[in-house]
């Protein structure tokens, strides 16, 4: 039993780090390979929501991957809700990479349903690869 959930965390731990791999790619070299803006920016969004998946599903090993799948919806929405709320400070940080890329910019309904696009995405894989 414990064999099988180290198994299936290393499998998750890969995932997220290949997933955190082809966003930072995407993000960086997308434009400079001629992707269309919709590409770039919504398969961003669609890979961060996977992203959120594989970081519950390492973090709490569960086969429960309905609740984990509604965590991360409901941790996407809550950021992209938070995207509402302005204080200088947190101004500030999302003017750096790293606030970009963890808290965006920008509200927006569209990185809500990319966000569950990638979370279905990382679901769907997720039980297809544990079979």
């Amino acid at each position: 039993m414990q064999l099988q959930l180290t198994r299936r965390r290393t499998g998750l731990l890969l995932a997220l780090l290949l997933t955190i791999v082809c966003g930072l790619a995407l993000r960086r070299f997308g434009y400079a390979a001629h992707l269309p803006f919709a590409i770039v920016k919504y398969g961003g969004s669609i890979l961060w929501g996977a992203m959120v998946y594989w970081l519950l599903a390492v973090l709490f090993g569960s086969p429960h991957r309905f609740r984990i799948a509604s965590a991360a919806v409901t941790i996407a929405v809550l950021v992209e809700l938070f995207r509402l709320w302005h204080t200088p400070a947190l101004d500030a940080f999302r003017l750096t990479a790293a606030g970009a890329l963890l808290l965006g910019r920008v509200f927006s309904p569209w990185n809500i349903l990319a966000y569950v696009v990638g979370i279905v995405a990382a679901l769907a894989m997720d039980r297809a690869l544990s079979r």
